[in-house]
């Protein structure tokens, strides 16, 4: 890949970051906009640490470590949906249970696996690392992109039904299980594809603050996809684009912008509602 852009898109890994940025800052707000409905926001960080130990696991056992934090991710994923549906605990304390064992467990396998003598970089898993992302990477992503765009376009309706109520969506029939399942794997494979972005420790702000800023002006559920899909576009080629012209970490800046554009529509929305009659 080597197009004709302007700079600083001119170089070819700024080209291949630009579009797995734009992939996932598109994707990331769509399964994002599903679990702010169902007050799960916090469930990206919850699986974001888990995929943390899973990718401490790949390197200890010398295995990809993608491969192994999508599976850890997953499972972690089902589990939490599994405890809070049976009711066994809250939604909160089964993200909170996961969200510390993670960050614990990927701690401990990352030391073991530099006492065994193998060399342990997790800073670019922590943090994200775009600028080396590579044409085998861009497929991945593109996959897991296509897939989640099929998924929301297929049950983006049941899933806005269960958000408002579980039992009301059971009593029109809906599979709520299967779905809910469904959306669970969905955002532990939209984690993981955000890893290389902007890193477990910053994912959940990129499936966050573009739906919350949807949320302030847009005046219907398919707005607020719309232009939360948007906002995360905007945010990662602003981010990518920033953090090439100065110097800076992509995967911050690019939440960074998110959260600078949520700041701005607050301000904004704000004196708009506070604007006298006629001012508007």
């Amino acid at each position: 890949m080597n197009l004709p852009l302007p700079w600083p898109f001119d170089r070819e890994y700024m080209q291949l970051a630009l579009v797995v940025g734009i992939i996932v800052g598109a994707c990331a707000p769509l399964v994002g906009t599903f679990l702010v409905d169902k007050h799960l926001s916090l469930m990206g960080d919850g699986i974001g640490h888990l995929a943390f130990a899973g990718v401490a696991g790949g390197l200890l056992l010398s295995i990809s470590p993608i491969w192994t934090a999508l599976g850890v991710a997953v499972a972690g994923a089902l589990a939490v949906e599994w405890l809070r549906t049976r009711g066994r605990t809250s939604g909160d304390l089964a993200l909170a249970l996961f969200f510390y064992g993670g960050i614990a467990g990927g701690a401990v396998l990352a030391s073991r696996a530099a006492t065994d003598g193998i060399t342990v970089n997790v800073l670019p898993y922590l943090f994200g690392s775009i600028l080396t992302v590579t044409p085998g990477d861009l497929w991945m992503v593109g996959a897991i992109g296509a897939t989640i765009v099929a998924s929301v376009v297929f049950a983006h309706r049941a899933w806005f039904t269960i958000g408002l109520d579980d039992e009301s969506a059971r009593v029109m029939g809906l599979p709520v299980t299967a779905l809910n399942s469904l959306l669970a794997v969905l955002t532990a494979v939209t984690i993981v594809a955000a890893t290389r972005i902007v890193g477990v420790l910053l994912v959940a702000a990129l499936m966050v603050l573009p739906v919350a800023s949807a949320r302030i002006v847009a005046r219907s559920q398919r707005q607020t996809l719309l232009l939360a899909t948007v906002t995360g576009v905007i945010s990662s080629v602003i981010g990518l684009g920033i953090a090439r012209i100065w110097g800076l970490a992509p995967g911050g800046t690019i939440v960074l912008v998110s959260a600078a554009i949520f700041a701005v529509v607050s301000v904004l929305r704000g004196k708009t509602h506070g604007a006298p009659i006629g001012h508007h």
